[in-house]
C-alpha cells in the first residue's frame, strides 16, 4: 500500500509541475504570436534618398539622385508587375515593366529619365516627387494592399 501512496504523490507532483510549466509557457506563446505580426515584410522600402545632393536644379542628374530602394527580403523571386510606389501628394509609379525582383535583391527607383535595368528603374519625370522635409513612400501590391511605408519628417496638420 505504501507504494500506491508514493505513486499518487509522484503523479500529483508531476501534474503540479506540468501546470506550472504550462502557465509559464503561456505568455511566451502569446509573445510568439505578437512577433509574427511584427516580422519584416517580404518586400520592403529599404532606403530613401528624398533630397538629392547639391542644388535642386531640375536637371535629369539631380532628379535621378532622388530615389527609393525596394528590397526583396526573401530567397524567392517576387513578381512586382502591377505594384505601385506612391507619395503623400498622390504621385504614383506603377511597376509595369518589372516582372520579378530576385531573392535578396534590391532595385532603385529614380525620379528622372533613364534606361531601366535589373537594378535601376526610372519614373521619367521632369519634377521632383519626394518632399525633402517630410513625406511618406507607400508600396502597394497588385491588389492595392499596403506592403510597406517609409516616412520622414513631420507634415503640419
Amino acid at each position: 500500500m505504501a507504494s500506491a501512496s508514493s505513486v499518487r504523490r509522484i503523479a500529483a507532483t508531476v501534474l503540479a509541475a506540468g501546470a506550472v510549466v504550462g502557465a509559464a509557457a503561456l505568455p511566451a506563446a502569446a509573445h510568439d504570436g505578437d512577433r509574427h505580426h511584427q516580422q519584416r515584410p517580404r518586400v520592403e522600402i529599404s532606403r530613401v534618398q528624398a533630397d538629392s545632393p547639391g542644388r535642386d536644379d531640375h536637371s535629369n542628374r539631380s532628379l535621378n539622385a532622388e530615389w527609393v530602394e525596394i528590397t526583396n527580403t526573401t530567397r524567392d523571386a517576387i513578381n512586382l508587375r502591377g505594384w505601385t510606389l506612391r507619395d503623400d501628394d498622390g504621385n504614383r509609379y506603377r511597376f509595369d515593366n518589372v516582372v520579378r525582383l530576385a531573392g535578396r535583391a534590391t532595385i532603385r527607383i529614380h525620379t528622372g529619365a533613364g534606361r531601366d535595368s535589373r537594378t535601376d528603374l526610372f519614373q521619367n519625370r521632369r519634377d521632383y516627387v519626394w518632399d525633402n522635409r517630410a513625406d511618406t513612400a507607400t508600396l502597394r501590391d497588385d491588389r492595392g494592399r499596403t506592403v510597406d511605408t517609409e516616412s520622414w519628417g513631420r507634415r503640419p496638420h
